[in-house]
């Protein structure tokens, strides 16, 4: 019985020690193609949108990319949304976010830059990041969290509460999107058909003539003033 328990004990330690640790890939996950798009250390990879730079507001601690949102003499540090350097078009995007006590962010898509463009979300869709306990947008039909913002909103909530990671997927393949959150398919659409251009001309967006009109982007993730912490962002691109 001693030596049983003793072997247990030593088992589970063993798995204890060989568990994925954050922002790397598994020697699996780089057959199948996977790319990181966060090395836990650093900000490389990603600027400011509109901005071959990324300002101070966005910091790297503890193997996560956070928004610090801290007042010095009552000025918060500049942030602004950030981008990945490279576009993305047919790809499955896993990556784990959490979020401040009553905030708000999100992860937005198939943005397209340019000075005729101020905003990333004139352009690009998003999956929404939310706190549901006690931010306003949670009252609204379509911002919640995990919700194709304002378009179309989950069929299951699976969002676990402020503070605690969430693990969301994203998958795009040739116009057809499905959101992942949690382990749980919670949104599904295509781009480009009637039906989502009548979805678009019943939103807040119906008077920004570009928005979700492009398939192919960058990533993009959200300043939207609140704490927002990022982690095992990573990628893989389908053929």
């Amino acid at each position: 019985m001693k030596q049983y328990l003793a072997v247990s004990i030593l088992s589970i330690f063993s798995i204890a020690a060989f568990a994925q640790k954050a922002n790397t890939l598994t020697a699996q996950e780089k057959k199948e193609g996977w790319k990181l798009l966060f090395d836990g250390k650093t900000t490389t990879g990603w600027r400011n949108f509109n901005s071959d730079k990324i300002n101070p507001g966005w910091k790297v601690a503890d193997g996560t990319l956070y928004l610090d949102t801290t007042k010095v003499n009552g000025k918060g540090v500049a942030a602004g949304d950030i981008v990945t350097v490279d576009e993305y078009e047919n790809y499955e995007l896993s990556i784990d976010w959490k979020i401040q006590a009553c905030g708000n962010s999100g992860v937005i898509f198939n943005v397209q830059e340019g000075s005729k463009y101020t905003a990333s979300y004139q352009t690009g869709p998003e999956m929404q990041v939310l706190d549901n306990a006690c931010h306003p947008d949670a009252k609204i039909i379509k911002h919640r969290a995990g919700d194709l913002y304002d378009l179309i909103s989950c069929s299951t909530e699976t969002v676990k509460p402020a503070g605690e990671w969430n693990q969301a997927k994203l998958i795009a393949n040739k116009g057809h999107y499905t959101f992942w959150l949690n382990g749980v398919k919670t949104v599904e659409f295509d781009m480009g058909t009637p039906q989502w251009n009548e979805m678009v001309a019943g939103s807040k967006f119906k008077n920004m003539p570009d928005f979700g009109k492009f398939t192919k982007g960058r990533i993009d993730l959200q300043d939207h003033g609140n704490m927002v912490s990022f982690r095992n962002i990573k990628i893989k691109e389908l053929k």
